[in-house]
């Protein structure tokens, strides 16, 4: 391609991304990815490298991969993707209601541990022991 759209080697987007070679070929397994093929060699486009940009960042948000391409999938240039951001949003309010709850989970058991020790610093008091 002309210098206005470089293409990418797998080990060009792994370095990038800080992903290993092996992750990539799993985006591209499952359909995630589609690279185009010189012989052996994977050549992916500035547009596989969104993808793959948007499939990242979608995984740190704690969305699942099919969550993921269900987003991704929607986009069309040109236009005002307002399926897609309200898909995207709706991801987010169920992702950061998980977390939440992860949150409170958390607490309580942290109070529950604190609470066992002082019961069981309290019985070596008791008896002597500490």
């Amino acid at each position: 391609m002309g210098p206005l759209m470089p293409d990418y080697s797998i080990s060009q987007l792994s370095k990038e991304f800080e992903i290993t070679t092996r992750t990539i070929r799993h985006y591209e397994d499952l359909g995630l990815l589609a690279p185009a093929r010189r012989g052996q060699t994977r050549v992916y486009s500035p547009a596989d490298r969104i993808r793959l940009k948007l499939i990242l960042r979608g995984k740190r948000l704690g969305l699942s991969l099919d969550d993921s391409r269900e987003i991704i999938d929607m986009y069309e240039p040109g236009k005002t993707n307002v399926d897609q951001l309200r898909k995207l949003i709706d991801a987010i309010q169920l992702q950061r209601h998980k977390l939440n709850q992860q949150l409170d989970d958390i607490s309580k058991l942290l109070q529950d541990l604190n609470k066992a020790e002082t019961d069981c610093v309290e019985a070596l008091k008791s008896n002597g022991q500490l």
